[in-house]
């Protein structure tokens, strides 16, 4: 048991690890790789190359589509007769003729004329198509085409010419009533219409010849034109095809697993070197595993729906989040590994791979702070600029003109950059799953009228200007060496929380010259201040603030001596211990919670100085970062001796400004 916790982290990462790479091999494509990579309009770049083997070579999406498009537009629409329309007609008109003294050549004449007039077909008057589209006219197992315009239309008898002028009187009355009694005797059969289109769709060879074996493809050097490509393409897909079965499954996925098990390997590798505090922390490894399988899956989806749509799938989500809760660099060298590994499950890898690969960077470059809206905007532009613009190159350099510029595709470029936007909602929805905090999130903390800072005005107001002393010159000196200045701000703003239990016993907010210490010993009163640390984790997590601030909290002492309260003791008891009088840390592992110990003692002990002119003020500044840097406080934090020397030269100038004295000017 005691070797499981002292190796669960190791072991965590090792299961995070197998546990990823098995889903990956789950989502990749089960087939095995074809070992040429080519483009069209590109020179062929290896040997010549043979037909290892009989295979058909398959017609192209466009070819295939027009087959499909011919094959629908010769296609006749169906109808159905029903021949009981025609008497039950006949029986109608009849009964209608014996009210008339007509002789029997007329009734004769009209009888003839409506069975002639049946014989073509009688479809309903609102029905409409183009006068040439061919329809099938079905009665029992008898089908007849014709044109839809050879169609009679119920309600018009105007073909209808008499001899007998005695009816022609009769007719003027009789017409309108004769037309009323006609009826469609056709009507349409769409299901069998669809049963015979996909008959014939079904039927549309997805090849248009074979290419023997040992016939030669394409020649080392020579340009892989549109043919070429085809038949390229057929032999990839006969390829993986005809090697994929169950006798090498277990090989291929070896070989997909170490692959990708490799790429992998290579994010905690950079982590360990690069990122220690992140690798260390397994919360936010998992994080970043996560997403990258959450953007494998989401394209893995899109390409088995349609992988047409795979142009709008927003990749540059996953390197936008990265960067709001780490940083630029962790952020392009996930998007690197993720784009390796997608790279197996989309077609046309090479292109889209190189289209991804520059929206990433851009993602990475053009958002210096995404809690401003307009700046995701104006990425978001450039990204769907960038997309277009690589579109219509690889468009160019294959086809040679630009009529063959796909406007769905950009439309799916547009449709990407929509879709980005969602990163927003995205990150506050991370943040509340991995509890980790993004510069929006830290924006809001910023806000002074905060419950808990309005608290701390209140009930402290010392401690709560100082604090915002504090935070100022904390933010200049981050500003200046590339820290993160509003999470330094931040954590700041409540770095002091803690004394809002005993605020009395802290000097800053004593109106008077009593002190509370005066009736304490030397003890009590180290416990009080040194105790300031542990209440502020305490009220910080009451107010549910994020881990990132309670390590301002928790280090902005480090393991530093409360000295004014030592020397009281040992002017008692000389043999007192030093260990008695420090505060329990830990130290400052940042840039940022070293600069807030920096600012912290430098804006607290400003207060004593007698003479603050330029020269007392830089030796004092140089005085006390030199007193922490002697007792190791920021060993454990990533800042260098260049970078303090130029937080001092910010604090200085800060100090300077702060004690600058207005001119006199006469009343």
């Amino acid at each position: 048991m005691n070797y499981f916790f002292r190796y669960q982290s190791i072991l965590f990462k090792v299961l995070l690890f197998l546990t990823t790479l098995g889903l990956v091999l789950f989502l990749f494509p089960k087939g095995s790789g074809f070992k040429y990579e080519f483009q069209k309009g590109k020179p062929w770049q290896y040997e010549t190359l043979l037909a290892p083997f009989d295979f058909p070579i398959l017609k192209t999406e466009k070819e295939m589509s027009n087959e499909r498009s011919q094959i629908i537009a010769q296609t006749p629409i169906y109808f159905e007769v029903d021949p009981s329309v025609v008497d039950q007609v006949l029986d109608q008109i009849q009964f209608e003729l014996n009210t008339l003294e007509l002789t029997e050549s007329v009734e004769n004449q009209i009888i003839s004329y409506v069975m002639s007039y049946y014989q073509k077909g009688v479809r309903d008057a609102e029905l409409l198509y183009d006068e040439a589209t061919k329809v099938a006219l079905v009665e029992g197992n008898i089908e007849r085409i014709q044109l839809f315009s050879e169609l009679n239309r119920s309600y018009n008898l105007s073909g209808l010419k008499l001899k007998e002028s005695v009816f022609r009187e009769v007719y003027r009355v009789f017409f309108m009533r004769l037309e009323s009694l006609l009826r469609p005797n056709i009507s349409l059969a769409p299901e069998l219409t669809s049963q015979i289109t996909e008959g014939a769709l079904r039927s549309i060879l997805p090849s248009r010849g074979v290419m023997s074996k040992g016939v030669r493809i394409i020649a080392k050097g020579e340009i892989v034109e549109t043919e070429k490509y085809q038949i390229l393409q057929s032999l990839k897909k006969e390829y993986q095809s005809q090697l994929w079965s169950d006798a090498n499954e277990n090989w291929i996925l070896l070989g997909y697993g170490l692959l990708a098990g490799i790429s992998l390997l290579l994010l905690f590798v950079f982590l360990y070197r690069f990122r220690p505090e992140e690798y260390e922390n397994n919360i936010k490894v998992s994080f970043l595993f996560t997403n990258l399988l959450l953007m494998l899956l989401l394209v893995n989806v899109v390409v088995s729906y349609d992988v047409a749509l795979i142009y709008a799938v927003p990749i540059c989500i996953l390197p936008l989040i990265i960067k709001t809760f780490f940083d630029s660099r962790l952020a392009l060298f996930t998007h690197l590994i993720a784009m390796l590994l997608i790279g197996f499950i989309v077609p046309n890898s090479f292109e889209y791979i190189f289209l991804q690969m520059i929206a990433g960077i851009i993602a990475t470059l053009t958002v210096p702070d995404l809690y401003k809206r307009a700046n995701l905007f104006i990425s978001v532009g450039v990204i769907t600029l960038v997309y277009m613009l690589g579109y219509i190159s690889f468009v160019l350099i294959s086809e040679g003109s630009p009529r063959f510029l796909n406007v769905s595709i950009l439309g799916l470029f547009m449709m990407n950059g929509l879709a980005t936007l969602f990163v927003h909602p995205l990150i506050y929805i991370y943040e509340k799953i991995f509890g980790l905090v993004s510069d929006v999130s830290l924006l809001e903390l910023s806000d002074t009228n905060s419950p808990l800072l309005r608290e701390l005005a209140n009930s402290a107001p010392g401690t709560f200007h100082h604090s915002l002393q504090v935070a100022n010159i904390a933010e200049a000196a981050a500003n200046e060496i590339g820290a993160n200045a509003l999470l330094i701000r931040v954590g700041a703003l409540f770095h002091d929380i803690g004394k809002l239990k005993n605020p009395a016993y802290f000097s800053e907010n004593q109106s008077t010259s009593y002190s509370p210490h005066n009736d304490l010993e030397p003890h009590e009163s180290t416990r009080i201040i040194i105790d300031h640390v542990l209440d502020g984790i305490e009220i910080a997590k009451k107010y549910n603030l994020p881990d990132r601030i309670i390590d301002f909290i928790r280090t902005h002492h480090g393991t530093t001596s409360v000295y004014y309260f030592l020397m009281k003791a040992k002017s008692v008891d000389a043999d007192i211990l030093d260990h008695d009088f420090r505060y329990k840390g830990p130290k400052p592992f940042s840039k940022e919670t070293a600069i807030l110990m920096m600012a912290d003692s430098v804006e607290a002990a400003s207060k004593s100085i007698q003479e603050p002119n330029a020269e007392n003020i830089s030796d004092f500044v140089n005085r006390i970062v030199q007193n922490q840097m002697k007792e190791d406080q920021f060993l454990e934090a990533n800042i260098t001796l260049q970078e303090i020397e130029t937080i001092k030269t910010v604090f200085i100038a800060k100090l300077i400004n702060v004690y600058q004295l207005r001119v006199m000017y006469p009343e």
